[in-house]
């Protein structure tokens, strides 16, 4: 048994044959009832093909929390937002990614099962695309509640090293990366979205035989703290900063990059707890200031107090009663004109198609318009697609730029 740890998302143990813990972490689908466990039909005889599942938890991948994830015949599970045909370039569990092509023969399958507290996908008796000779693959992916995850080996027939192939990669390991938008001035660029890899965690390929296991266990990030306190003065985490706007503790290396940048997070999080105390009028009862956000000591306390005086001390004066008018009349007609420049607004978009709108939420988007993508740093990846029930791909499935 060895240990690592990357000492930023993960730590890692390797367990060989002769471990005891080897054998508690292998999960046996055969001992489970038929009904807890599922074939996937197209998978277990498809070449290069994924298919999107349902967890019954939110499975916490480097902080995020997900109910969603795509199983691939390659032997990985891809974990990102955004679907595209290079699921092998990263946000990847890969307990051992090759090309595999569980089509060759009647007993190769990829099956999973779901009890609510573990999800397990296996790849079972899968061989090589046209090097089946060299015998099949056995080997599962368990994802925990808890965000623990084994990768377990079953039978592995040759040496992970002599799996090399120009046709696709082979990985061991897990992986993230965050999305992020081009600069503004940039024209040509302004549908395309660029994927960078911000973490890695490469196995030992070397240690991958037959009945072995590796199990990775998460450690703590920004993103779980849900206050500025816990965020600045955690000793659990370092580099952490918290953002007012978003409520969110992070370091800006997540998920959510683009969005901590687009509301200015980077200054915000230079700030102190202190900076986000809210400053309350005397008097205020704690339980109303518990339950919403309190104005400062404004004008409309400041004018509303001679309001009440006047009610309570004198009979209405008939220039009260204009002057409200005149202000609610003045309200409405503002509503109207925002209303009117609105729906002109919209009416504008929907007729000249070509022109791009101010603001990003209402840009036009169609069934089959999706951004292209661009991978930073990567090697050679084999192209995927991801297919429904009835077994057609999926509309809004994007290819990316091909590099092989």
């Amino acid at each position: 048994m060895s240990m690592k740890d990357s000492q930023r998302y993960y730590k890692w143990q390797s367990f060989g044959p002769a471990d005891r813990r080897t054998e508690e972490l292998w999960v046996n689908l055969n001992n489970l009832h038929k009904s807890q466990v599922q074939i996937h039909g197209i998978l277990s005889n498809a070449h290069r093909q994924a298919a999107r599942v349902a967890l019954s938890f939110d499975f916490p991948f480097y902080g995020h929390h997900l109910r969603q994830i795509i199983i691939a015949t390659g032997g990985f599970i891809f974990m990102g937002d955004i679907t595209h045909r290079m699921l092998t370039a990263t946000q990847y569990i890969a307990p051992l990614m090759a090309n595999f092509d569980p089509s060759y023969a009647k007993n190769s399958t990829v099956r999973y099962s779901d009890n609510g507290n573990v999800f397990v996908v296996q790849w079972d008796s899968v061989s090589l695309k046209d090097r089946e000779a060299e015998g099949p693959f056995t080997f599962q992916a368990v994802l925990n509640k808890n965000g623990t995850i084994v990768f377990n080996y079953r039978d592995i027939p040759i040496p992970v090293e002599k799996m090399n192939s120009t046709e696709h990669p082979v990985k061991v390991g897990l992986s993230d990366a965050f999305m992020a938008l081009p600069p503004p001035l940039q024209v040509s660029e302004a549908q395309r979205r660029t994927i960078y890899e911000y973490h890695r965690v490469e196995m030992n390929i070397t240690k991958i035989v037959g009945r072995s296991a590796f199990e990775f266990t998460p450690l703590p990030t920004c993103l779980q703290h849900t206050s500025c306190d816990l965020c600045i003065t955690s000793n659990m985490t370092t580099g952490c900063g918290w953002c007012n706007t978003l409520q969110r503790c992070s370091d800006g290396i997540d998920r959510h990059r683009q969005e901590w940048l687009d509301y200015n997070c980077p200054e915000e999080a230079k700030g102190s707890c202190e900076d986000y105390i809210p400053v309350l009028p005397e008097g205020s009862m704690s339980s109303y200031n518990q339950s919403s956000p309190s104005p400062t000591p404004s004008s409309a306390e400041m004018e509303g107090q001679p309001v009440t005086r006047d009610l309570q001390s004198s009979p209405p004066h008939h220039t009260g009663i204009t002057e409200n008018t005149a202000i609610i009349a003045g309200v409405v007609a503002a509503l109207v004109v925002l209303v009117v420049l609105t729906l002109l607004a919209v009416y504008y978009i929907n007729t000249h198609p070509t022109v791009a709108p101010p603001f990003y939420l209402m840009q036009r988007r169609t069934n089959n318009y999706w951004p292209s993508m661009t991978f930073r740093n990567q090697g050679c990846h084999s192209s995927y697609a991801e297919v429904e029930l009835g077994g057609h791909e999926k509309e809004g499935f994007i290819e990316a730029e091909q590099c092989c």
